[in-house]
């Protein structure tokens, strides 16, 4: 997938009281399988993966794109009211 903002990730967990290890077994993966996805900014994170991350912590589409595509999506004020 690529570059994910991993430290906007682990706020949002300890905002929820959560950790890595419980968003793993939220999402049916091992210990080893989450640090993976977790490890090298996301490089071995997939689209798929971005989906369980976003309906288990019920990620809002603003907090999904600028954890999961902000540094792919510039904001260019298209959308600011």
């Amino acid at each position: 997938m690529g570059t994910v903002n991993i430290r906007k990730l682990k706020a949002k967990l300890t905002e929820l009281g959560l950790n890595v290890e419980a968003l793993g077994k939220m999402i049916g993966y091992d210990r080893s399988a989450i640090y993976r996805r977790f490890a090298d900014n996301g490089a071995a994170m997939t689209i798929d993966d971005a989906n369980k991350i976003i309906k288990a912590l019920r990620l809002t589409a603003d907090e999904a794109v600028a954890i999961f595509f902000g540094q792919l999506v510039p904001n260019f004020g298209i959308c600011e009211g």
